[in-house]
């Protein structure tokens, strides 16, 4: 009897540690999955803090002189011959560019095949285009004397305004705002100056042949500031779009 009597207290033990297993396996289970989810939080947190202060405020790339930081984003060329006509470009200091589509070769230039309408053809890939683009290091200063100060809400109107004054068309403007403008709307004001021509060949100049009759070239620096500031705004002169053009716009955020 007492032998029955132990072997019954035997099963109850084991079925009360067969009981126990599940629940211990259950506990180490979730507190896998809590330790998961605290890892993928940790991580989802660590990469929008990265985002909101490196990766956001750099959709271009910078090269940096001594004290002068200067991102180059988007110089872009359009070509609008009279006529059908074959064009070359020749880019100076080759050496400073750092991308070019098509590749730019500095011993064949860019050549090119060009309609009134902007349509080209690159003669080495014949690959049908509608500008050209490069990137290139950059050490001039800027000439911080004069700038426009507009609040975000501001922004469009500013450039659909000033683009006309200097002469782009509304195709090349609106090219010019959808991509600057997911950059600038969300910073309370935007300090911001158009390059004059003059600095712009001193720092970049570009050989076209044949010599276009017109050149326009729009080089916009800006900063973002949290508030209105006193400064005198620059005055901008029309350039006269007439016979072969070149259009150029590009720009350059400051710190």
């Amino acid at each position: 009897m007492e032998e029955i009597l132990e072997n019954t207290e035997q099963l109850e033990n084991l079925e009360k540690t067969d009981k126990a297993k599940p629940s211990k396996r259950k506990k180490r289970l979730k507190g896998i999955l809590i330790g998961f989810l605290i890892l993928v939080w940790i991580f989802w947190l660590l990469f929008w803090i990265f985002y909101v202060l490196i990766l956001r405020d750099m959709p271009w790339r910078c090269d940096c002189h001594g004290d002068e930081c200067q991102c180059l984003a988007k110089p872009i060329i359009y070509l609008y011959p009279t006529e059908e006509t074959q064009i070359n470009v020749e880019l100076w200091s080759p050496e400073n560019l750092s991308h070019t589509y098509p590749k730019y070769n500095s011993e064949k230039w860019w050549n090119v095949i060009a309609q009134p309408n902007w349509d080209l053809e690159d003669m080495d890939t014949w690959r049908k285009l509608y500008a050209l683009y490069r990137e290139w290091k950059s050490d001039n200063e800027t000439n911080f004397d004069e700038w426009f100060v507009v609040a975000w809400k501001d922004i469009i109107p500013f450039f659909e305004e000033k683009l006309a004054i200097l002469w782009l068309n509304e195709r090349e403007a609106e090219e010019f705002i959808v991509y600057w403008l997911p950059q600038m709307e969300n910073n309370e004001y935007n300090l911001i100056r158009f390059e004059t021509i003059e600095e712009q060949n001193e720092n970049m100049l570009l050989n076209i042949t044949p010599k276009p009759d017109t050149v326009i070239r729009v080089m916009m620096d800006w900063k973002a500031i949290d508030r209105s500031i006193d400064i005198s705004e620059q005055e901008l002169t029309t350039p006269e779009r007439k016979g072969f053009t070149v259009v150029e716009w590009w720009g350059s955020p400051r710190d």
